[in-house]
């Protein structure tokens, strides 16, 4: 688990955006994993630039989001189609029928479910997953006492999470209870995970994600398994880290050799196929 520590969430976005951007340029075709939610909306701000700017192309990728709540169909204002509509979609060029979504209107949901992960299975698995934090370490919609090797199913949100997902609706009876989330083992099986934080309130969800045991009780810190995540996280959410210095100097020290080397393959292979 790499740990980078940005300044402040704009800087966290553009950081964010140099590694989403490496590894799309990396492969023609791209599984990409997203995240709704206020975390990822300034790195998805500097994906729709980098698109318009002819850094990024969307025609060969297809998405995978995380989640979507239970009873809201895709043109409800407050779904996560919606969100991902408004904040990304609309803005590059996706072909439609490469993004792929969780419906909360299916009429079974179990076997929506099993048919999401063998779409995601059929491609080859997702290349990058991007992923939040909730202030109890929830990823996904996989909350406290979650199974570290659940797949994507049906859950019940908790009480914390139904409150911070409030000021979304009008009235707090609106909120949905139930939502389909990836299960951990699912984002697992991503080929890259990178995690963004933001913001004193997440500290020690980071903390314990980071420096904790791995328990149910965390689900984030499941991620400690997993050979290739990065945590972009600003200097607030990384305030409770008790190894700050010691990540500071292994990104500067470590990370930033291996990433040259592994620009310089990529760019070797380019000059190889254009060659050919």
């Amino acid at each position: 688990m790499l740990i980078v520590i940005q300044s402040d969430k704009i800087a966290v976005a553009r950081y964010a955006y140099q590694l989403v951007r490496n590894r799309m340029q990396d492969q023609s075709t791209f599984v990409l994993g997203l995240a709704a939610g206020t975390t990822p909306l300034l790195l998805y701000r500097e994906m729709i630039m980098g698109f318009k700017i002819k850094e990024l192309d969307f025609s060969g990728v297809h998405t995978f989001n995380l989640d979507e709540y239970v009873g809201l169909p895709p043109d409800h204002p407050q779904s996560y189609y919606s969100f991902m509509r408004k904040y990304l979609f609309k803005h590059v060029n996706l072909e439609k029928e490469n993004i792929h979504f969780l419906s909360g209107i299916s009429k079974d949901m179990e076997k929506h479910c099993q048919d999401y992960e063998k779409q995601i299975k059929q491609l080859g698995g997702i290349d990058l997953q991007i992923l939040g934090i909730g202030r109890n370490g929830h990823i996904g919609f996989n909350e406290p006492v979650s199974s570290l090797c659940s797949r994507t199913m049906v859950r019940a949100l908790m009480p914390g999470t139904i409150d911070d997902n409030k000021h979304f609706f009008y009235r707090e009876g609106d909120v949905p209870r139930w939502v389909l989330t990836m299960g951990i083992g699912t984002i697992l099986d991503a080929k890259n995970i990178l995690l963004l934080a933001t913001g004193p309130q997440k500290a020690n969800a980071v903390a314990s994600m980071v420096e904790g045991p791995v328990t149910s009780m965390c689900p984030a810190s499941a991620l400690q398994m997993h050979p290739e995540v990065t945590v972009v996280c600003d200097e607030a959410a990384a305030a409770k880290l008790k190894q700050r210095e010691l990540y500071k100097w292994l990104f500067e020290n470590d990370y930033q050799v291996r990433e040259q080397s592994r620009m310089k393959l990529v760019h070797k292979k380019t000059l190889v196929r254009v060659n050919e």
